[in-house]
């Protein structure tokens, strides 16, 4: 745990020298450039923080084109700061050039600025994500239809063969059934005073 915690100082103290230094050299070419005062100090702290949103930007997962974009030209405003204060250019005597890219500098890294931290991100299927919209009431869905049930027909009944006499004398039974009761016969007295079975009863009765 000490040896990890000892590399990750290292580390980080590296990197502190080398922002530091950075700091300084984008400082020393803005004061050469004519930047003097507060505005030599924040020169450095936009290519920072251009860096910074370059980089988180590329750490999202989103929109990484931009992000490669704006990071590369936030790393040569450093590095040409770096290389230009090391000898290679005369501070004394700073080109028109040099003051013309240090005056439009602030324009560009507030442009880059801008699109890397207010630019939506996507998710992986590129359905932007709005944070401020209210989600809508999801409904329900409705419960599909059943299908109606198929409606049976009632089987049929055998036919079963009456012969005419049967029924003729079967009409006169059910007539004086009539007569005397003031009701139809059922099936069940008609089979019981014909002495048939059940189903040339109700073969009987069907013809009556």
């Amino acid at each position: 745990m000490r040896a990890q915690l000892a590399r990750i100082d290292a580390v980080l103290v590296q990197a502190l020298i080398a922002a530091a230094l950075s700091f300084a050299h984008i400082h020393d070419v803005a004061v050469a450039a004519g930047q003097d005062g507060w505005k030599a100090w924040a020169y450095p702290v936009s290519v920072d923080l251009l860096l910074v949103a370059a980089w988180r930007r590329l750490r999202s997962g989103s929109a990484k084109g931009a992000a490669w974009c704006w990071f590369v030209i936030a790393l040569a405003a450093s590095l040409g700061a770096n290389v230009a204060t090391a000898g290679l250019l005369d501070l004394d005597d700073v080109p028109a050039w040099l003051r013309i890219l240090v005056a439009g500098w602030p324009a560009v890294a507030f442009l880059g600025g801008t699109l890397l931290a207010h630019t939506t991100p996507k998710t992986a299927n590129g359905v932007e994500l709005i944070e401020d919209q209210e989600d809508e009431p999801e409904t329900a869905p409705e419960p599909p239809t059943p299908p109606p049930a198929a409606i049976q027909a009632p089987p049929e009944r055998s036919a079963v063969p009456v012969p005419a006499a049967l029924i003729d004398h079967a009409r006169k039974v059910a007539a004086e059934h009539r007569i005397r009761t003031g009701t139809p016969m059922d099936v069940s007295t008609l089979r019981a005073r014909l002495g048939v079975p059940a189903p040339m009863a109700e073969a009987i009765a069907a013809h009556l």
